[in-house]
């Protein structure tokens, strides 16, 4: 029975709390795949410890956030490498998206789209759709404008321009079958699933400031946890 046909159960959670572990860089375990039909294909591995190297760079001058992100280091392809495209829009809160954000239903939500692909390739590594409650984001015009993509330093540097602090990440992987729309936009073969992380990001009020919605092909991406433990 091919995989796709099947709803998978498997699942991951974790908070991402880690501090002091060194997140590899991905040109370690970089790879590409071959595809029947489809020649190389891009792999890269999303590691928790991302979150604390991008809260580190917050800080770091305009050069060095500009050098390289968070994809670069998931894929170990240079900035030239890699094509970038991102949607803004204005919506309403559903009551699902408003329950997590903690907001009244029919709250103005900011949702952005990114796609980044390989410039060699054609289907994105990932899509990811990125929820932040409007009223924040408009502190600062600059984080209403899409074409100021990609921000060096990320969503935590946005947010940090509107005097947000982000204290703790919080990650859940879904492994399911892709919908059709998916797998004609990443460029799935038949039976390949896909991975859904449901990202929330909250501040050091305990606020919830964005919420995503990352999807990941599963033939093309690996998920490692991390969790440095105390010692005895």
């Amino acid at each position: 029975m091919l995989i796709a046909s099947r709803l998978l159960s498997i699942a991951c959670f974790w908070i991402a709390t880690s501090r002091g572990a060194r997140w590899p860089t991905v040109v370690e375990r970089y790879e590409t795949v071959p595809e029947e039909g489809r020649g190389q294909r891009q792999r890269a591995e999303r590691c928790n410890l991302r979150h604390q190297w991008e809260k580190d760079r917050v800080r770091a001058g305009v050069r060095e956030r500009r050098s390289t992100g968070a994809t670069e280091r998931e894929t170990g392809l240079d900035t030239g490498q890699l094509a970038f495209r991102a949607a803004y829009e204005r919506i309403e809160a559903s009551a699902e998206l408003a329950a997590v954000l903690g907001v009244e239903e029919g709250t103005a939500v900011l949702r952005r789209t990114y796609r980044t692909r390989s410039a060699d390739e054609d289907a994105p590594l990932n899509v990811c759709r990125s929820h932040i409650p409007y009223a924040l984001a408009a502190r600062n015009p600059d984080l209403l404008d899409a074409s100021r993509e990609p921000w060096p330093g990320g969503t935590m540097h946005q947010l940090s321009t509107v005097g947000v602090e982000v204290d703790r990440v919080e990650e859940v992987v879904t492994a399911r079958p892709p919908t059709g729309e998916e797998a004609g936009e990443l460029g799935l073969g038949p039976g390949v699933p896909v991975m859904e992380i449901r990202k929330t990001l909250h501040d050091v009020r305990g606020r919830v400031v964005e919420v995503a919605d990352v999807v990941l092909p599963a033939d093309r991406y690996a998920v490692r946890c991390v969790t440095r433990l105390e010692r005895w």
